[in-house]
């Protein structure tokens, strides 16, 4: 996973960046945090590119929803493969029962077969909370300025069923087609949906 990740990263300094269209946008707050294979990565390494937040917890039928039949991967490995960069980020609390281990964690990303630039922990939710994420998953797209374009769902079709994915919009994937494309972002946000991040004390 560690050379499919400098692979990705150095694809995407290569590839000229979109600029953003959207005036109604909010600044990304810089963070660090580890990842699961013990590297340190900050927001700001990626300055200039366009970064996709996704919360996880792989113990959400939700998240389920979208990684049991490999569609999360599939977005992920369109969209690093457009130079974006995908960090999944694990806000769960070590009290809950669906924290994984640094470990467990990379044990399951390459059972899903992730295709996400780095999934990195945060069990003290301090991003999370930093970032209003509300459950798993919740999406943000952060422009080459360093500004949250899309915040919310990843689509349209609030369940827990993959067979309505097919008929849903994908948020994410539409948000970063425009992007990419240096149109406007039809829908810049959505209510998220899926199970509560969790966060100390949220059961």
């Amino acid at each position: 996973m560690k050379s499919k990740m400098k692979k990705i990263l150095t694809l995407s300094a290569f590839i000229a960046a979109p600029l953003a269209l959207s005036a109604d946008v909010t600044p990304a707050t810089d963070f660090t945090l580890k990842d699961i294979e013990g590297n340190t990565h900050s927001l700001s390494d990626f300055a200039g590119q366009v970064v996709v937040l996704e919360w996880l917890n792989h113990g959400c039928p939700f998240v389920v929803k979208f990684y049991e039949p490999g569609k999360m991967q599939s977005l992920q490995e369109r969209w690093t493969g457009e130079g974006v960069i995908w960090l999944s980020i694990n806000s769960t609390h070590p009290s809950h029962r669906n924290f994984l281990t640094p470990e467990a964690e990379l044990a399951k990303a390459n059972a899903v077969g992730s295709r996400a630039t780095a999934i990195l922990h945060d069990s003290d939710g301090t991003v999370g909370r930093e970032y209003g994420a509300r459950t798993t998953p919740h999406m943000f797209i952060i422009d080459v300025d360093g500004n949250i374009v899309y915040n919310g769902a990843i689509d349209s079709v609030r369940s827990t069923n993959p067979a309505d994915i097919p008929d849903a919009t994908n948020y994410v994937n539409a948000a970063l087609t425009a992007l990419m494309a240096g149109e406007p972002i039809e829908v810049a946000t959505s209510r998220p949906y899926g199970c509560s991040v969790r966060f100390e004390g949220v059961r």
